[in-house]
């Protein structure tokens, strides 16, 4: 999962990017509104954290701006004022949940994981495909009740096909959504990645639709 971190305060901004990153997710952070505007416009993410009181372009603006041009990611709201107005007009605007500051990082962990959960269709933190089992709380990963260790990519790379299962994903979106912006996309290593998730989970947890990519399927099975 890949998520958006618009936050102008460079301490809470590194604070949160480090508990976003130990949980499994790439981040891209800025630090004002224009900057915000732009990488929600141009770049696939999962989900943004959007604090309202960003320079150059306040974060209510940047959220409307958003929804009236169709970016349609879940967004969680963080602010420092709190009033109840502020909150209605955030929801309003498309916002998906609202967090005030100051707030624990366990609740924006689990605020998070909610509206990622929700925007593709998963009411529950444990996520199944026949007798694999994705804990999103805890990171943990299970076959047949057996526990399986992963790297944060094969990880990564897992969860997000669990969270779209039954839906074929193409490398490039893969690719789009493993690793932080900065970084090289190449279609390519996730072919590498999934092998190496086959060699651990068998070859039936991943089906290849030749041609188109890769699905999870769906349900217990």
């Amino acid at each position: 999962m890949k998520i958006l971190l618009a936050e102008d305060e460079p301490r809470i901004a590194a604070d949160i990017a480090a508990v976003l990153k130990a949980s499994g997710m790439a981040v891209d952070i800025v630090g004002d509104g224009d900057a915000a505007w732009f990488a929600g416009d141009v770049e696939d993410y999962d989900a943004a954290i959007l604090d309202l009181g960003l320079p150059k372009l306040d974060g209510l603006t940047v959220l409307k701006r958003w929804r009236a041009n169709a970016r349609r990611f879940p967004v969680l709201i963080l602010t420092a004022r709190g009033l109840w107005t502020e909150r209605v007009e955030g929801i309003n605007a498309g916002a998906d949940d609202y967090l005030p500051k100051p707030f624990e990082m366990e609740e924006l962990l689990a605020r998070l994981r909610a509206i990622l959960r929700r925007s593709s269709g998963q009411a529950a933190p444990i996520l199944r495909s026949g007798p694999l089992l994705l804990d999103t709380r805890q990171m943990r990963i299970s076959l047949r009740g057996a526990p399986v260790a992963l790297s944060p990519l094969e990880y990564r790379l897992l969860a997000f096909l669990m969270h779209h299962a039954g839906r074929v994903v193409a490398p490039t979106e893969l690719a789009e959504h493993l690793y932080s912006s900065g970084n090289e996309r190449d279609p390519n290593t996730i072919e590498v990645i999934v092998a190496r998730l086959r060699r651990k989970l068998g070859n039936d947890v991943i089906e290849t639709r030749r041609g188109f990519g890769y699905v999870v399927p769906d349900g217990p099975g």
